[in-house]
């Protein structure tokens, strides 16, 4: 074995002991910490980062990945982020406007009618605006994946009016925005951190949750819940996101290689994601839960009684930062 064949093995081993320092300037091996299943599309992307990244760089630049919640639950990843312990996340991006609340002008409810209008804002200059206000707070924003159209699924009645939301307890991510909008329809919203969902659901704790057909899926909610409709709600992303300092830290060659190697992964991510939507769905439906759609006028009527959380949603982050939203879907 080599020396630095040598020197990367013992670090790799000193890391998965906890033993690495902190903050990765420098290490040979990277450290990236997530919360979705093996199987979800998200992880699997990751998996072709971790390839790209030991193909493009010979080996001299790894990536350690830890999905699944080896690392603790999204908060904690994400904390773990910010403090230097880990290099980077994959994360929904609701954990991380606790701390750049700017993020929640990108979960506007019942606003993005296409996964297609959704990425024309976040990677246009909505996205670099965010970006900027992340880097401001201690991360870089290395790319941004689907994670999707978020649905309602609950144990007590098929969702078909607005009437419907009334009194059931659903679990949200911990996303003001989010959580305002559910209180404006008269449901009783719940911020939990998803490790704790699928318990809380099985118990009785919960009426019900919101997620991509893909995470209901993977995390077998179907086992749980009887119902499930396609509310569209908030479509959501995806942020890999690393700790500024110790990206910096790297040399620009290494930088290079990081940002060209998430690229692939994220540009099959969203293709992959799409594709399984769908079939999520489909899955779903054979699994034994009772779908039922939502019409075009209820739509509409949900969007209607929502408008008040946007306008407060201005007040709060800026109407300059959410205004820039709309126009791009407008546009």
């Amino acid at each position: 074995m080599t020396t630095n064949r040598l020197t990367r093995h013992c670090f790799t081993l000193l890391m998965a002991l906890g033993l690495g320092t902190p903050l990765l300037a420098n290490a040979e091996s990277l450290r990236f910490g997530g919360n979705f299943p093996d199987d979800h599309s998200s992880s699997k992307a990751m998996k072709i980062f971790e390839e790209e990244l030991d193909s493009r760089t010979d080996g001299e630049l790894t990536a350690q990945l830890f999905p699944g919640m080896q690392l603790g639950g999204a908060s904690e990843n994400v904390d773990q982020v910010r403090s230097g312990v880990i290099m980077g996340t994959w994360v929904g991006i609701a954990y991380l406007s606790r701390i750049v609340p700017e993020l929640e002008a990108l979960s506007l409810p019942f606003a993005f009618d296409s996964r297609e209008k959704a990425f024309k804002v976040v990677d246009g200059q909505v996205g670099e605006m965010l970006d900027k206000k992340l880097a401001e707070k201690g991360f870089i924003a290395l790319g941004y994946m689907e994670l999707g159209f978020r649905n309602v699924t609950n144990s007590e009645r098929p969702i078909e009016t607005p009437e419907d939301f009334k009194g059931l307890k659903i679990r949200l991510q911990p996303n003001q925005t989010h959580l305002d909008s559910f209180r404006a329809l008269g449901a009783n919203p719940v911020s939990m951190d998803i490790k704790e969902v699928y318990g809380a659901l099985q118990q009785g704790v919960l009426d019900g949750q919101e997620n991509p057909y893909s995470v209901i899926a993977t995390r077998r909610m179907d086992e749980v819940q009887k119902h499930l409709s396609d509310t569209g709600h908030f479509y959501d992303f995806i942020v890999v996101a690393a700790n500024r300092d110790a990206f910096n830290n790297l040399t620009a060659e290494q930088q290079k290689a990081v940002k060209e190697s998430m690229a692939k992964a994220v540009e099959w991510q969203r293709k992959k994601a799409a594709e399984e939507d769908d079939a999520a769905r489909k899955t779903l439906i054979e699994r034994g839960m009772e779908f039922t759609p939502i019409s075009p006028e209820t739509r509409a009527e949900l969007r209607k009684e929502t408008q008040g959380v946007v306008e407060n949603l201005k007040g709060k982050i800026g109407a300059d930062v959410v205004d820039s939203v709309l126009a791009e879907l407008d546009s």
